[in-house]
């Protein structure tokens, strides 16, 4: 039934635009004292942006949903960022997993601090499988926005490259690990960080684009 619920949701959003119904997104909470709750405007704005230019109907404000929780299969996207340090119990690992090969997608994103915390917590998930980096001919870098050379680069840190990284299972994406990148962070209110129009513009559409993959690829 669990499965069902996902799919059924992302054959609704392929209807015509005048039956889309209105759903919604939700935000990761995760243990471990990692700040599971960074980037507070992020979501609303990406969420608003989509509804203008990706032709979804997405309830503006995202939900929170918690690892364990079997209220996470209402959701065909989840989110999930943060700095530090993040743990997941054997309940919430088998949880992500069911929902993940159910037909949910998982959106990382790295907010810096968090990738050497996030991978273990991704290979118990997905034991079986390794965490990939995604080649810029991959989808997800096509759908209504193209991004010929991957990942847009919001915010420096260490002078690295953005990398997109995925869990394949059966062939199908269900996991996409933004790392070096701070892409969350170009969707925040543009006070907070002031970043330029053109970096706010991309990281908005590459998560647009991300979005758009999730609610089409089950």
């Amino acid at each position: 039934m669990k499965t069902i619920l996902i799919v059924l949701t992302s054959l609704l959003l392929l209807s015509s635009s005048t039956l889309q119904p209105s759903f919604k997104i939700a935000k990761l909470k995760y243990q471990g004292g990692g700040d599971w709750y960074a980037n507070k405007t992020s979501l609303p704005n990406l969420i608003e942006f989509c509804n203008k230019n990706v032709g979804v109907n997405i309830a503006s404000e995202e939900s929170i949903v918690e690892a364990g929780s079997v209220d996470i299969f209402q959701y065909p996207f989840v989110h999930m960022t943060g700095h530090g340090n993040v743990v997941f119990t054997s309940n919430e690992i088998q949880n992500l997993r069911n929902y993940l090969i159910g037909g949910g997608f998982l959106h990382i994103d790295d907010n810096y601090g968090m990738d050497k915390f996030i991978r273990p917590e991704i290979k118990k998930i997905f034991p079986e499988s390794e965490l990939i980096e995604l080649p810029f001919t991959h989808e997800i870098y096509h759908q209504k926005y193209n991004f010929n050379n991957g990942l847009p680069k919001v915010h420096e840190h260490d002078g690295k490259t953005p990398k997109g990284y995925g869990v394949l299972y059966k062939g199908r994406l269900v996991l996409f690990y933004t790392y070096e990148c701070d892409l969350g962070n170009g969707w925040e209110d543009k006070q907070i960080y002031n970043d330029s129009d053109e970096i706010r513009t991309k990281a908005l559409q590459m998560g647009a684009n991300i979005i758009s993959f999730a609610l089409t690829s089950y």
